[in-house]
């Protein structure tokens, strides 16, 4: 991409932005109203503009059933591909939310900050995260607690999983939640497979600077973006919350296999399985 091409697109993009943030404001500061379609717009004009191609197979959660969805993180363009596709939220860092320019767009998107270095922000954001999704919302938490190298799934942590029950049921409303796996993954770009070798210029982790990334990235051509939503787990009252965090890492772990053999989305959907189940499923243990 040429210099007076990235101009040309960023303004493109700042114009968008100036457009269409403005009545989103007033939505959330005056009127007090969640609203995620203006953030999913936001995220869609982002793709068009810089030539990234999003599919995604598996059945996602109907449009008003409440999910707390489990995905991997690879990338900043993470919350871009999946904030594309329907109206939901994030669960993130706290130090993200002081990051210039994309810690404003996070606050504009409703993200749930956490402070990992302060006692009780896993009580204060399970909280906020059981509000939501008693009221009806999807719920985004990188499991990882962090972003991998795109070539292996690093474990998933659960303690936002079971305080996000614990929320639910102080709530009053709702005793279970759907745990909803979620697998990313970039298999081309220009039209070719991604081999190891290149998945420093999409991935985004350990110390890596923002800016030389975001260089590469926007020099590097079209990029192919592949959701999977996995099988969905129900979480209930009785549930072991380790367990079925571990289930829905076997389930982006086996569509993260998927893609890259070439078979996801040629398996049926299926129906959410309840986590008391897991225990015998696959091998899977509450240790």
């Amino acid at each position: 991409m040429s210099r007076v091409g990235l101009v040309l697109r960023l303004a493109c993009l700042a114009l968008a932005f100036a457009v269409i943030w403005p009545p989103h404001l007033v939505v959330l500061r005056v009127l007090k109203r969640p609203s995620g379609f203006v953030p999913m717009l936001f995220h869609r004009v982002f793709l068009w503009l810089f030539s990234v191609r999003v599919t995604q197979t598996g059945t996602p959660p109907a449009p008003d059933e409440p999910a707390l969805v489990l995905a991997n993180h690879v990338s900043w363009l993470d919350i871009i591909a999946i904030g594309s596709l329907r109206p939901l939220s994030f669960v993130a860092k706290s130090e993200i939310a002081g990051w210039p320019v994309i810690g404003h767009l996070a606050v504009l998107q409703r993200t749930l900050f956490i402070d990992r270095a302060r006692r009780g922000a896993t009580a204060t954001v399970s909280a906020a995260m059981g509000h939501r999704l008693a009221g009806g919302e999807l719920v985004v938490l990188f499991a990882e607690g962090t972003t991998g190298d795109g070539t292996r799934l690093l474990p998933f942590r659960s303690s936002l999983v079971g305080a996000a029950r614990a929320a639910l049921q102080a709530e009053g409303e709702r005793g279970r939640v759907r745990l909803q796996p979620l697998a990313i993954t970039y298999p081309k770009r220009n039209g070719m497979p991604v081999v190891r070798s290149e998945r420093a210029e999409i991935a985004w982790y350990g110390d890596m600077e923002l800016a030389p990334h975001l260089a590469t990235f926007v020099q590097g051509g079209p990029i192919d973006v592949h959701i999977v939503w996995g099988a969905p787990i129900l979480f209930e009252a009785d549930s072991d919350r380790k367990v079925a965090t571990a289930a829905a890492e076997a389930e982006v772990r086996r569509a993260i296999q998927g893609v890259v053999t070439g078979r996801a989305g040629r398996e049926p959907a299926a129906s959410p399985a309840p986590a008391s189940n897991l225990g015998t499923m696959g091998g899977l243990s509450a240790a």
